[in-house]
């Protein structure tokens, strides 16, 4: 008996002692969980009599940023690439906005003729464009290449965009105070600009395109925020974290299966699109905002970008080459 009364007593602080710990181990991911959750955009600012340009919006961070558009009551254009998913996107965000002012216009960032004939579109039915949010992005692709012959990554993720914001310069200086937001990502941080190789022809690996890519975005902002100086056009990069989106696409299935497994209980701590759309939302519309341009932004909050994304000089560099490579005078 005396036996049994001490597997009793050991069973008893064994059993406490788990659910202790399953406890404590339960708080903590609870709490590293809100911490990647990162901040939310306060902002209460309504658009009403606004026009906002989203590329990208039918999945993901952009379908939630245009979302919060639609319900601050701007006219939102979505500009995507599949327009059956588009026009999916724009009837669920109608739907749950309210807002009936939502339209989607015909986008492929991997062809430049495709981004002019956007622009004209825009320029020629638009009395006005407000802001305009550079979203869409491709990400780890294999060695592909755009329309026009350029790497897919820094063809759709920099020099679609670059064209496209130098084609709506005037519309949105029309419009001013307007702003220009371009989604980067934490990745610029080991990223460097191949002036030599650009399009990584002699040395393609996904992952270094893609960080180029990113770079990019970072120097393109700070170069466009030096020449809209006095328009009332301001500029912004951001950082939206760590996402669960179809950006991955291409990234996940090259990984070994047991690496997947491995990263199952992480993928369930990132950020949802919701989250992860705060950061643009706040660059978007946030009041504090109204007089900054050029700054790179992570979890609603100014963050100080990588060194080689302070260059001026590559940030001059790179716009030159960029003009040049999409035709821009």
């Amino acid at each position: 008996m005396q036996n049994y009364a001490e597997a009793i007593k050991h069973f008893g602080e064994n059993h406490a002692t788990g659910l202790t710990f399953v406890f404590a181990a339960g708080a903590g991911l609870l709490a590293l969980r809100r911490w990647m959750a990162g901040r939310v955009c306060r902002s209460k600012v309504g658009l009403e009599g606004k026009t906002v340009l989203i590329t990208g919006a039918n999945t993901g961070i952009g379908k939630e940023t245009a979302l919060d558009m639609a319900k601050r009551g701007a006219r939102v254009i979505l500009a995507c690439r599949d327009m059956t998913k588009a026009r999916i996107a724009a009837d669920y965000i109608r739907q749950k906005s309210g807002n009936g002012n939502v339209v989607v216009k015909k986008l492929d960032l991997a062809s430049l003729q495709s981004v002019r004939d956007l622009a004209k579109d825009v320029q020629e039915n638009e009395e006005r464009l407000d802001i305009l949010i550079n979203n869409a992005g491709i990400m780890q692709c294999p060695k592909w290449k755009t329309k026009d012959g350029f790497e897919m990554q820094f063809g759709v993720n920099h020099l679609g965009h670059f064209l496209l914001t130098n084609c709506l310069l005037d519309l949105l200086k029309k419009s001013a105070p307007s702003r220009i937001v371009i989604v980067s990502s934490l990745a610029h941080e080991t990223g460097r600009i191949h002036f030599d190789d650009i399009n990584l022809d002699g040395n393609y690996k996904p992952e270094i395109s893609y960080c180029q890519s990113k770079l990019a975005n970072v120097l393109f902002c700070r170069e466009l925020a030096a020449r809209l100086q006095d328009t009332g056009v301001t500029v912004y990069s951001l950082h939206p974290g760590v996402i669960r989106t179809e950006l991955g696409r291409y990234f996940f299935p090259t990984l070994a299966l047991w690496k997947r497994i491995l990263l199952i209980p992480f993928v369930m701590l990132i950020k949802s699109p919701w989250e992860g759309a705060q950061t643009t939302i706040y660059c978007a519309v946030d009041e504090s905002l109204a007089n900054v341009s050029g700054l790179y932004y992570s979890d609603c909050a100014p963050k100080m970008p990588a060194p080689q994304a302070l260059d001026d000089v590559a940030a001059k560099n790179l716009w030159d080459l960029s003009a040049s490579m999409v035709g821009l005078a």
